[in-house]
């Protein structure tokens, strides 16, 4: 599990939660770098200099097409992670794990309650987690795997 730095994602998961274990769990943590990673590859982070070599008139060409199949299959990858984890929970995923910022920031441009973007944020990397494959068994109260009880 490699973690960047600067990443609001990476101080998350060394918080420890009031039962003593860490506040993320690796599934979580991955599923969140797994998105980061996508996007980054994908090209969707927003461009802060010039592109000289796409101006007009530069014989550069502009647009889609420029993409690689490689940039391309990320940005499919992102878009079906976010449409798996739903409109309610995918803002605060790509925020946070995608343009790296803070939780109290979150919350401030959002206008949320203190801490609360910390679970939601959670709650988004449990449901992508599973949408990547890395919880295969919900986990009962006690912390053990096992299959879920039948209905």
């Amino acid at each position: 599990m490699a973690v960047c730095d600067e990443s609001p994602l990476a101080r998350l998961a060394t918080r420890k939660g009031t039962d003593g274990r860490p506040f993320l769990s690796r599934d979580e943590v991955e599923a969140g770098e797994r998105l980061r990673a996508d996007f980054t590859r994908g090209g969707m982070l927003p461009s802060v200099t010039q592109r000289w070599d796409r101006m007009p008139g530069s014989g550069g060409r502009i647009g889609p097409a420029d993409l690689s199949d490689a940039a391309m299959d990320c940005r499919s990858r992102v878009d079906r992670a976010l449409r798996a984890v739903g409109p309610e929970l995918s803002g605060v995923l790509v925020d946070i794990c995608c343009f790296l910022k803070g939780t109290e920031w979150v919350e401030k441009e959002r206008r949320w309650p203190a801490r609360s973007a910390k679970l939601m944020l959670k709650a988004g990397l449990a449901s992508l987690s599973r949408h990547y494959g890395l919880v295969a068994v919900a986990r009962g109260a006690d912390g053990r795997g096992g299959e879920p009880p039948a209905r």
